[in-house]
């Protein structure tokens, strides 16, 4: 995850006034160090991270466009949207993303 933190809104889910990291696109470990950067807000940050390996991020779901088109995204992120701004869930691993640790 990246490591600068602000206030503002979050690319993904669209809350307001929530804590922002920079999210790399694509990771940076996968080429993604000058491309495209998203600010997502923690829990968003997280459960992507929770949910895909860095090169599912960098193959398939290096866009906020794809990120949202995707199943499980979007279904965390209809969950977020109805939690208030400071609430940081607990992200926990999919069973798929385990299996690939």
């Amino acid at each position: 995850m990246g490591k600068k933190q602000s206030k503002g809104r979050c690319e993904l889910c669209l809350r307001e006034n929530v804590d922002v990291t920079e999210h790399h696109l694509t990771p940076k470990e996968m080429g993604g160090a000058f491309l495209p950067t998203a600010m997502l807000c923690i829990p968003c940050h997280k459960q992507i991270h929770g949910l895909y390996t860095n090169e599912e991020l960098a193959v398939r779901l290096n866009t906020i466009e794809k990120l949202k088109a995707d199943e499980q995204v979007w279904k965390f992120i209809k969950y977020i949207r109805k939690q208030p701004s400071t609430k940081l869930p607990k992200v926990k691993k999919s069973n798929d993303r385990k299996r690939k640790s």
